[in-house]
């Protein structure tokens, strides 16, 4: 993916997003009906043959290349005491993640992906969002195009995941702002805060809608309440809808990355799976508004694209039933 040159162009691949190949689709479905089993006993199985067989362009889909990217940023609203952890920890995890020994290295292997962490400029946080917009034009323009960078030919299935610490703050404010609501309505413990300090964060949250509420286009939103890893989570996904490659999104936060882009094309997320629902509460209602059904219910709440992962073992057995099971022909098994 050759990345945008500018906010416009970001904002013109938003508006000339491509279709799934309907004649896969098709052909997809056709093979499912004539499959050694009663019409629709697989269920969602079924569903997800079909759905990766219309972005692959082909009868039979298959995972030959699957890669999960992480992107990781620093927060300059961390500083207002929105997480339990500090904002060192990003630097740290991603150590371990290049190390490959966190969960998303563990769960990546095990669905058999390909694993890309991605670090951006984490010497260097954004700007509080509670005083002045987060990132640069520039800075949002970077980001878009570091996750555009990581969709590359061949790719048949990409799982996104994000590290950064403050950055359920940055979600929150985004999908307020986005499908409206307020700080209360969209906050959550996020890394385990409580009490006062889950009152604080929501009050971060309202103070960065106050300042940005004339924020009105995708670009600016993510701009003016985003984080790096979260702009770079959108521009994966555009990137990804652009080239046809199917997208496994993962929880609250990457999630949050497409709320300022299907706020104003709802289409955005027709290629993507919602992985699973994580245990922060505004997840369910943001799958909800996104139009997505999630595969898996864990009570995760990671990041780091780990329940996609684990979802993509799901994905992986649908293809396999898919691709593998014999016709009632060639099983010489009555139809009825």
């Amino acid at each position: 993916m050759s990345g945008f040159v500018s906010a416009a162009a970001f904002e013109a691949a938003l508006s000339a997003l491509p279709g799934p190949d309907e004649a896969a689709r098709s052909a997809a479905a056709a093979r499912q009906a004539v499959l050694t089993k009663p019409a629709g006993s697989l269920g969602r199985l079924e569903e997800i043959a079909i759905f990766l067989a219309g972005w692959q362009g082909r009868e039979r889909p298959r995972i030959d290349r699957g890669r999960v990217a992480i992107f990781a940023g620093n927060h300059g609203v961390a500083a207002k005491g929105v997480s339990a952890f500090p904002p060192a920890v990003t630097v740290e995890m991603v150590r371990s993640f290049q190390a490959g020994g966190a969960a998303i290295n563990a769960l990546a292997a095990a669905a058999g992906l390909e694993l890309v962490v991605v670090p951006l400029s984490l010497d260097r946080p954004t700007a509080d969002f509670t005083v002045e917009p987060a990132m640069t034009q520039a800075e949002c323009l970077e980001a878009l195009n570091a996750g555009a960078a990581v969709v590359e030919a061949g790719l048949d299935l990409l799982v996104l995941g994000e590290m950064g610490i403050g950055n359920s703050t940055s979600a929150a404010a985004l999908c307020a702002a986005s499908f409206g609501g307020s700080g209360a309505d969209w906050v959550g413990p996020g890394t385990g805060v409580h009490g006062a300090q889950l009152a604080a964060k929501v009050a971060v949250v309202d103070a960065g809608l106050a300042l940005h509420h004339g924020a009105a286009t995708p670009f600016e939103r993510l701009r003016r309440l985003g984080g790096r890893e979260i702009a770079a989570m959108a521009g994966a996904l555009v990137a990804a809808r652009s080239a046809r490659v199917p997208v496994l999104l993962d929880g609250f936060i990457g999630c949050a990355a497409v709320a300022p882009l299907a706020a104003a094309v709802p289409d955005v997320v027709a290629h993507c799976l919602a992985g699973h629902c994580s245990a922060e509460p505004g997840h369910r209602r943001l799958l909800d508004r996104l139009g997505l059904e999630p595969l898996l219910s864990l009570e995760m709440r990671l990041g780091e694209g780990s329940g996609a992962a684990v979802a993509a073992g799901v994905v992986r057995a649908a293809l396999a039933a898919h691709d593998g099971m014999a016709t009632f022909a060639e099983a010489g098994v009555s139809d009825g």
